[in-house]
Order: structure tokens, then C-alpha cells, then sequence
């Protein structure tokens, strides 16, 4: 197809998708960013949220950590800490994972340690969130 491009999504533990694509939108550190075919080299931040494909004609929706996306020549490569389908997501680790980090919050610690525990309460909200907007077909 004249249309498309290939699109390579590596997490730190596996390959995600490896294959043809139409449409890829990241959450960049500025917004939601878009890719179609014949886009322009480029570089995206990637920062924790949803990322969305079109593979023929289907939308596919991946849970993305940081990381980066590098686009050229019809090819995109993403780079992400994190990558997990909604349905893949474990709403209880999720939840247990909050509440250790509300703790850790709540406890006398280092900077370094606050920032730490800002952060993994971030993730734990926000894979919650994704878990319930896929529950709802959102």
C-alpha cells in the first residue's frame, strides 16, 4: 500500500508491533503528536500516556511509558520503557502500586526518593485510568 509505513514498537522487555501501519498519534511532551506516511524526519519525547495505530483500517491502542519515537524514510521506530494493551493492564497491581506510592509520599524522604514516588504514583494513576477508559470503550 502507497499509504502506509513501517512502524517498529520495542519495549524494555519485548517487541510490541513489528509491520505495516497507517496512522500513528504519540503523547509527546507537547501535545499528541501524528505520523502518516511520507511525514517529514523526525524525533518525538515520548511521554507516559496513550499511543494509537491504524493497521488496516483498525485502531490499536497501547498503554506507552517515556521513551522516543524516531521517524524517516517511511519508517518509524518507538522506544518506550513501558508498552501494554489495555486489557493487558493489572488493575489491582495498579491499584496496589498507588497505594504504596501515597505511602512512600506520606513518609519523610529524600528529594531524589519524593520525585521517585511522584513518579511511580503518576504511572499507577494513569495505567488505572487507561484500564477504566478501556472498561468503558472510551
Amino acid at each position: 500500500m502507497a499509504n502506509t509505513f513501517n512502524l517498529k514498537i520495542y519495549a524494555t522487555d519485548k517487541v510490541v508491533y513489528d509491520g505495516e501501519c497507517e496512522y500513528l498519534a504519540l503523547p509527546a511532551t507537547d501535545g499528541e503528536y501524528a505520523i502518516l506516511a511520507n511525514h517529514e524526519r523526525v524525533l518525538v519525547a515520548m511521554v507516559m500516556g496513550e499511543s494509537k495505530y491504524t493497521v488496516d483500517g483498525e485502531k490499536k491502542i497501547l498503554f506507552t511509558g517515556s521513551g522516543f519515537c524516531y521517524f524517516n524514510d517511511n519508517n518509524a521506530v518507538i522506544i518506550v520503557d513501558t508498552a501494554e494493551r489495555p486489557d493487558e493492564i493489572d488493575e489491582r497491581r495498579a491499584e496496589e502500586a498507588k497505594l504504596r506510592a501515597e505511602e512512600r509520599l506520606r513518609q519523610k524522604q529524600s528529594k531524589n526518593d519524593f520525585y521517585s514516588s511522584q513518579a511511580a504514583l503518576s504511572r499507577a494513576l494513569s495505567r488505572m485510568q487507561e484500564a477504566a477508559r478501556h472498561k468503558r470503550g472510551i
